[in-house]
């Protein structure tokens, strides 16, 4: 009866909460919306499991959890902790877009940085919810929608919060078609809506391999916080745009940043124990989240409005909601509400132009606050 007795207390039946039956609950639910709902199921499937995996209740000292020193998940979450995961998915994310339509035209550059409102008025919020000035910094950053420079940012300001801002980032990252239509059809009429934009002019191959050069020098001149994101992403669009690395290009595109991709998410999902997790403080930051994502997408909307008052050549307002950095995503999601009203009206690209200046933007404002705060 002592080694039963002994055994139950050991098992997770011995050790379960209503917390982890909670967050359970979440990750299968994560898992249903990737696999039924095909929101963002590259991202969804390895955090939902992740939680699976961090909430199944353990005896402390079997050394296996993701919080106890020495075991597998500790020493993979230490990507997440020490800020190594998210500079290598920059160096994917670089070698996998195509800055051409944003070249094409610089103005739409403008719509990437209004929707980098939702960061600052964040900021304002967590503030206001008693935050102070490093946690409120690391939180603010999900309004840019970008899961790698959120995490990246709550590695260095605020670690304690690192599981409940990763979370909730790419919680609305894979939401962004839920979210993002209701506020873009809010904000506009259906006039606007049906504006033609005329199709990107071509860009030479010396600009495409000039861009990150000097985009590097550019942006880190202004932020060097940002150095290690903004620094493997003009490098990986390197690699892409000169011609003589396709097969490291390829690999980074590909295979390399699928591996670090099920590492993060794995591992940002099993550091979601209830017994951290559930708190007051995630509660506000998932709250902020959602404010700030709504706020960033309105904010590109609006200032597309504002240009179209002095610009002869209108643009379509849907395009400023791709202000917001989820990649590629966001621009299809104009895509899919521009072709709703005029099925021959192709946005896509036009809307690349502030979806990646936003993913530039979101970086830029990391490392404003890396150095200021």
């Amino acid at each position: 009866m002592d080694i039963l007795l002994e055994f139950l207390r050991a098992s997770a039946f011995g050790n379960m909460s209503l917390g982890n039956l909670i967050m359970l609950t979440v990750g299968c639910f994560f898992i249903f919306l990737a696999i039924k709902k095909d929101y963002e199921p590259l991202l969804l499937v390895p955090i939902g499991f992740g939680i699976l995996i961090g909430n199944i209740p353990l005896k402390e000292g079997m050394e296996v959890g993701i919080y106890e020193a020495g075991s597998v998940l500790s020493i993979l979450y230490q990507g997440v902790t020490q800020g190594y995961y998210p500079p290598l998915i920059f160096l994917g994310i670089g070698a996998m877009t195509d800055f051409s339509a944003m070249l094409s035209n610089p103005r739409l550059i403008l719509l990437g940085a209004a929707a980098q409102a939702g960061i600052f008025i964040t900021l304002i919020g967590a503030l206001l919810l008693g935050f102070d000035i490093h946690r409120a910094g690391a939180i603010a950053i999900i309004g840019g929608a970008d899961g790698p420079t959120a995490i990246f940012i709550a590695s260095k300001l605020a670690p304690q919060l690192l599981g409940a801002i990763a979370i909730s980032a790419y919680s609305y990252m894979a939401l962004v078609p839920v979210l993002q239509p209701p506020v873009i059809r809010l904000l506009t009429t259906r006039k606007e809506r049906l504006i033609r934009m005329k199709p990107s002019k071509p860009v030479s191959k010396r600009m495409r391999i000039m861009f990150p050069i000097f985009g590097l020098l550019i942006t880190t001149f202004i932020a060097p916080g940002a150095l290690s994101l903004l620094g493997m992403l003009f490098f990986g669009n390197l690699l892409k745009e000169c011609g003589v690395t396709e097969r490291l290009a390829k690999t980074a595109r590909t295979a390399f940043i699928d591996i670090v991709t099920i590492l993060l998410g794995v591992t940002v999902g099993a550091s979601t124990d209830a017994s951290r997790f559930l708190t007051p403080d995630s509660i506000k930051i998932f709250f902020l989240g959602a404010a700030s994502f709504i706020i960033a997408t309105a904010s590109g909307v609006l200032f597309a409005k504002i240009m179209n008052l002095f610009c002869k050549e209108k643009i379509n307002p849907i395009i400023g909601a791709a202000g917001v950095s989820a990649v590629p995503i966001a621009a299809q999601v104009c895509q899919m509400i521009g072709a709703r009203e005029d099925r021959h009206n192709y946005l896509i690209m036009h809307a690349m132009a502030p979806n990646v200046a936003g993913v530039i933007g979101s970086a830029v404002a990391a490392g404003v606050f890396l150095a200021t705060f």
